[in-house]
């Protein structure tokens, strides 16, 4: 069976609140999008704890807290306008550059 790899439109930077999962209702700024696992990685949510040792890479031992990674399908994109989470679409500008739009108010969502 085929891995498919779907387009998803949250990209780095982006401001996104969690719908589902123990940090519901939170927002954070987007730090890595995985495309292919179809996972993103969120500043201050879903911290995990590792143990490490001691080692060439890591001078000096002991438990370190690292963002994990959630599923793109448990977070929305924020509009800045509207000020919560939203489904966007996309929208074809004079210039013929694709730009995310929210699908509530009509704001473009995308910085450029």
């Amino acid at each position: 069976m085929e891995a498919r790899t779907a387009k998803w439109r949250i990209k780095k930077d982006d401001i996104v609140q969690v719908i589902s999962g123990k940090e519901r209702g939170k927002k954070g700024k987007v730090l890595l999008v995985l495309q292919d696992e179809g996972r993103l990685k969120v500043e201050k949510l879903n911290m995990l704890k590792r143990h490490t040792k001691a080692g060439r890479k890591v001078q000096q031992g002991g438990i370190i807290e690292q963002e994990g990674t959630l599923h793109i399908s448990n977070v929305m994109l924020i509009c800045d306008k509207c000020g919560k989470g939203v489904r966007t679409k996309l929208k074809k500008l004079e210039n013929a550059k694709r730009v995310r739009v929210c699908m509530k108010c009509g704001e473009v969502l995308d910085k450029a």
